[in-house]
């Protein structure tokens, strides 16, 4: 009687232990197939666009399937502040001096917004349309 039961209770364990294989497995699929998704949408916007696009792998390693750390409020102040200090002209120190950027430089960013998380996407433009840009042909 004793060994049923814990012949059982081995077998009832290996089923729920499988399926939460099963689940983590079926889970993580998914998310890499979204990944992908959401990655040949932005080449396609980006190619769109006249911009470079990245390869497949690339976007889905560093953007995954939310957007990763570019959909994380892009319209805050943080986020604000580090995009000003990158449009800047590169010198060090009290040589450091805000530029007219290239209007390509905020418009890949956009691009990923509107693929990745368009919620942002309105509150963003609004960022970007406070930036002094230039069209570079």
């Amino acid at each position: 009687m004793r060994a049923n039961t814990l012949l059982y209770t081995l077998a009832g364990l290996t089923v729920v232990l499988f399926a939460g294989i099963g689940l983590i497995t079926y889970s993580n699929d998914y998310q890499a197939e979204q990944a992908t998704a959401k990655a040949q949408q932005l080449q396609a916007e980006l190619s769109a666009a006249g911009l470079r696009a990245p390869s497949t792998e690339q976007l889905v390693n560093t953007l995954g399937a939310d957007g990763g750390a570019v959909c994380l409020d892009p319209g805050d102040a943080l986020r604000r502040g580090i995009l000003h200090g990158q449009l800047t002209n590169g010198a060090g120190g009290p040589g450091l001096r805000p530029v007219i950027a290239d209007n390509k430089v905020v418009q890949g960013q956009l691009l990923i917004i509107k693929v990745y998380c368009p919620v942002y996407l309105e509150s963003f433009q609004d960022v970007v349309d406070d930036l002094k840009l230039e069209d570079v042909a």
